[in-house]
């Protein structure tokens, strides 16, 4: 291979590339270069062939495969491309099935139901030639204030690692290749602002940032790592070989490919200043273990070229790279492709797409209070009366995350139609309430001062027996919208004017539901208890196309509710960053008169059914290297079908550093009839209780550890001890990581 052809492997094009602000400094970055030329020796990746701008797939797909034959019959090495596009949510193409937020994957705890998804939407990707997902989203929230919270999983590390690496698996055995985003520490920025400098210390990462993506690398196989943008103690990830060479490779033993998050190899030298230009700033990425330049080739073609011809970068390097390139190429089949047959018909949004999508939506809700006003019930008499009002009540948009098509592409296509069915939750809830009074009042904007709705939002509620607000999030990109990449918020508020639409609602008398539909969790704790509060409150993380659906279901008990907080609900913006994970001095504590004990806690979430856990059972000692099995006995106490989720929890009593008050060890999720009991099993590792040592080194020590179940991290319903007993065990690549369960009836 010429230099010219292995440098072309390494790079990516977009073809359609626009002013639309769909990644950052997406403007700025804008190539000059045409395609043409830049496909001359080849290319390594087709970026966003289907996701840019509302295309039809089919004829997109027409288009693809004759750029693919082209690849292989006019240029020398006949080497089709990689094609890539986001998947987060779903494939992000135009009349593709929009799936539930990741936030909200951490909600169902069901990693069943994620590997389910992760498959349809691969199926969907492979159909239309496309070969690498940008997905899935495996950092860990930190702090509720960062825009880019609904597409992280949970603040636990282990529930990310899990569900996340259930999304891999799924992906992949479609045939397309995940890519595990954002490695390593993004979501840890300061003050919660996207792209801010991170000050993790090496034991944070060790314990909190690095698992979900270990257990995805060793235990769902990724095939690609994308780099973080952002700088570790004032060092950018994506010029850090000790992250993107020596642990992912060295330690973890990964032999795919990692490709940079788009420009953050320009970003080296515009943004980070430690690059003095272009060249220099390809050097230190492909140095630092960066194989592949997204979404095109600014610092790896022309400067890096000069580079290597001028001596000023071991041609092994880049060897290195081309390498693993082709090596993903040949496991994807690509260079024994024949590009024929475009597809003639796709079906992405099936009635499987359209199932899953309800059944993680619904999975997923969170009922975070209830007086007994959920589910409804119409009165003997009369039609019940409904009132509907907020910004949400009657938005399709307001049910999906950032990185959906509608709210990522089509914002910028104003009056082209979403191209799927997608329900609000007015209009799901006024089928699902046949022969019911349902009026709708806007009441306000989601963001904005306009008060001019309120009246008639008031009327409304005062006229109906149970009056539904439907308050939070629009998802968007770079100051357009609430919450997403780049829209960080500086309060936990809810934005705009919709805390006070709600409490003049409040202040009505009528019953009131308040539902929350957004991608980061709210302050609201004034609406969950008080003289004042709401009858009922309700979380929905974007909950996607089916959103609607499920709500309504939820509300009126055709299904009882089973969704359990992925993330602590704020009490304020003044007391975060806050994670449950933390030490007795990192909660509320007699030293300090802040208190940041939240509103609600880590997996809590009710049900219309009640569940009650007893006869905790662990051995009285175990060897630390060893891990050990729990019991615990699970019954449906309540008079409907419901789903629980069973936590079992851990704390540490003494050790050689600080460890969390609560730690989630294991997991599962139990659908149970009625008086139903069943026995739920855990098999759980030594690694569910290890942590990075003094000297840095992941280690399990001997001690007493106490366990409990409960409905959240802050209940003990019941307890056991376990004294770990032996040497200090030092955790290895042959110890699991993932917790086995079994469920016995």
């Amino acid at each position: 291979m010429s230099l010219e052809e292995k440098i072309a492997q390494l790079v990516g094009f977009w073809v359609d590339q626009g002013d639309e602000l769909v990644a950052p400094m997406a403007g700025e970055m804008a190539s000059s270069t045409r395609y043409e030329d830049a496909a001359r020796h080849g290319i390594g990746h087709l970026t966003r062939v289907y996701g840019t701008r509302p295309v039809d797939p089919v004829e997109r797909a027409g288009w693809l495969w004759g750029e693919q034959r082209r690849l292989v019959e006019e240029t020398r090495l006949g080497i089709p491309a990689i094609v890539h596009e986001e998947c987060l949510t779903g494939l992000a193409a135009w009349k593709a099935a929009t799936f539930p937020t990741p936030l909200a994957w951490g909600a169902s705890f069901d990693p069943e139901l994620v590997e389910r998804m992760g498959r349809l939407i691969g199926e969907s990707m492979s159909a239309l030639g496309i070969h690498q997902g940008l997905a899935p989203v495996l950092d860990v929230i930190r702090d509720p204030r960062w825009g880019r919270v609904d597409e992280c999983i949970a603040e636990d590390p282990y529930v990310v690692g899990v569900l996340g690496t259930a999304y891999v698996r799924g992906l992949q055995d479609a045939g397309v290749h995940a890519t595990l985003k954002h490695f390593v520490g993004y979501s840890g920025s300061q003050g919660g602002r996207n792209h801010a400098p991170v000050h993790a210390g090496p034991r944070e990462l060790a314990d909190v940032f690095l698992p979900p993506f270990e257990m995805a690398v060793r235990d769902g196989g990724v095939r690609s790592v994308m780099n973080s943008y952002a700088e570790i103690d004032g060092v950018p990830v994506a010029a850090t070989p000790a992250y993107l060479t020596d642990l992912l490779r060295g330690e973890w033993g990964f032999d795919g490919v990692v490709v940079s998050d788009y420009f953050s190899v320009a970003f080296l030298h515009t943004m980070h200043g430690v690059a003095q230009d272009l060249g220099e700033a390809a050097v230190l990425a492909l140095s630092a273990g960066i194989d592949v330049e997204l979404p095109t080739g600014d610092a790896f073609t022309g400067p890096l070229i000069e580079l290597a011809r001028s001596g000023g970068l071991d041609p092994e390097i880049i060897d290195r790279a081309v390498l693993r390139v082709l090596t993903q190429k040949d496991e994807l089949g690509l260079l024994d492709a024949v590009f024929d047959e475009p597809p003639t018909s796709v079906d992405l949004d099936s009635p499987a797409h359209r199932q899953a999508a309800r059944d993680l939506a619904t999975a997923s809700i969170v009922l975070l209070t209830n007086d007994g006003t959920l589910p409804l019930q119409a009165p003997a008499q009369a039609p019940l009366r409904v009132a509907v009002v907020g910004p949400n009540a009657d938005s399709a948009e307001a049910l999906m995350g950032c990185y959906s098509f509608a709210n990522h592409v089509l914002a910028h296509h104003p009056g082209v139609p979403l191209g799927f069915e997608i329900p609000s939750f007015a209009a799901a809830l006024t089928d699902a309430l046949d022969g019911a009074e349902v009026t709708l009042a806007h009441g306000c904007d989601a963001e904005g001062e306009d008060r001019s709705g309120f009246t008639a939002a008031e009327d409304a509620a005062r006229s109906a027996d149970v009056a539904f607000v439907v308050v939070g999030d629009r998802a968007g990109l770079f100051g357009r919208g609430t919450v997403g990449e780049g829209n960080d918020a500086e309060s936990l508020e809810l934005p705009g004017v919709q805390r006070e639409l709600a409490e003049r609602i409040l202040a009505t008398g009528t019953p009131v539901v308040l539902v929350v539909v957004s991608g980061r969790p709210y302050a609201i704790d004034w609406a969950l208890r008080g003289e004042h509060a709401a009858a009922a409150a309700v979380q929905a993380f974007f909950p996607g196309e089916e959103g609607g659906t499920a709500l309504a279901d939820i509300v009126t008990g055709r299904v009882s509710p089973s969704g359990r907080l992925p993330v602590s609900l704020p009490r304020s913006a003044g007391v975060q960053p806050y994670s449950y994970l933390h030490p007795l001095l990192g909660g509320p504590n007699e030293v300090t008169s802040a208190d940041n004990t939240p509103a609600l806690p880590f997996g809590h979430g009710l049900s219309y059914t009640a569940f009650a856990h007893d006869a905790l059972e662990v051995p009285a000692g175990a060897d630390a290297g060893a891990g050990f099995p729990a019991s615990v006995r699970v019954r449906n106490t309540g008079s409907r079908r419901g789903a629980d989720v069973v936590q079992l929890y851990a704390r540490d009593r003494f050790a050689s550093v600080t460890r969390p008050v609560a730690q989630l060890v294991a997991f599962a999720r139990v659908e149970l009839e009625p008086g139903e009991e069943v026995t739920v099993h855990f098999d759980v590792p030594a690694t569910r209780l290890a942590f990075a040592g003094r000297d840095g080194r992941r280690i399990v020590e001997p001690g007493a550890i106490d366990l409990w179940v409960g409905p959240s991290c802050a209940e003990r319903e019941t307890t056991a001890v376990l004294e770990l007993t032996g040497a200090v065990h030092e955790v290895t690549a042959a110890d699991r990581r993932i917790v086995d369960v079994s469920i016995r009836r």
